[in-house]
């Protein structure tokens, strides 16, 4: 079963939609008690990381990823919820994160280094470049996913790239991983066949994880 981090700022509809067609048992919650008993975490977010990370600690959630993550058990993180994995963001204001991936989160500068202006947000559809190895990519081939950010990672450790996206010079973290943390800056929800390809791969983690206990 796999729990939904309900915290007030995650697309909670089109994520349990996309569980709903891949057969995926889950549920959604924002209390600590059921959350600690699913067998893998999604952790899904959409606007700000200071405004995420104050719900996360208003309601104590913060403590609560963090417990889980310590267990073993699958994290994944979409979007604004994978950028939480990390570190530290410079969105309106430093903001600390969740610190269970090493990097900071910066905006896009809307200039590449050669003075060419580029639109931000980064929105639309990119070919991912597969750079580590993962679960996640079991069976699944090079294509393009759906993004929509302002914001990306600057990883301190490229150990736990998985896969990158170019938008203009900057090379974006798109899929990242270390142990048993994973993160999706793309909506997999909306990016076709290989997005469905991703969630189920993490999907069968969660069963994997059942079946051992």
């Amino acid at each position: 079963m796999i729990g939904i981090v309900d915290y007030g700022m995650g697309n909670l509809f089109s994520v349990s939609k996309a569980l709903e067609r891949l057969n995926a048992p889950y549920f959604i919650s924002q209390y600590k008690d059921g959350l600690l008993e699913a067998d893998a975490l999604l952790v899904p977010g959409v606007g700000s990381f200071r405004d995420a990370m104050e719900a996360l600690n208003r309601t104590g959630l913060t403590k609560t990823i963090r417990d889980f993550a310590a267990t073993g058990k699958p994290v994944l993180g979409i979007c604004l919820g994978m950028q939480l994995l990390f570190e530290e963001s410079t969105e309106n204001g430093l903001t600390k994160g969740l610190s269970l991936l090493p990097g900071k989160v910066e905006r896009f500068k809307g200039k590449t280094d050669q003075g060419e202006s580029y639109k931000v947000p980064h929105m639309g559809w990119n070919k991912l470049r597969f750079t580590g190895d993962s679960p996640l990519l079991s069976g699944i081939e090079e294509d393009y996913v759906y993004f929509v950010h302002s914001y990306y990672v600057k990883a301190a450790d490229t150990e736990v790239l998985v896969a990158v996206g170019d938008y203009y010079d900057v090379e974006v973290p798109a899929i990242v991983g270390s142990g048993n943390i994973f993160g999706m800056q793309f909506h997999p929800e909306k990016s076709s066949e290989m997005g469905m390809g991703l969630l189920r791969n993490f999907t069968e983690l969660a069963a994997e994880r059942k079946a051992k206990l």
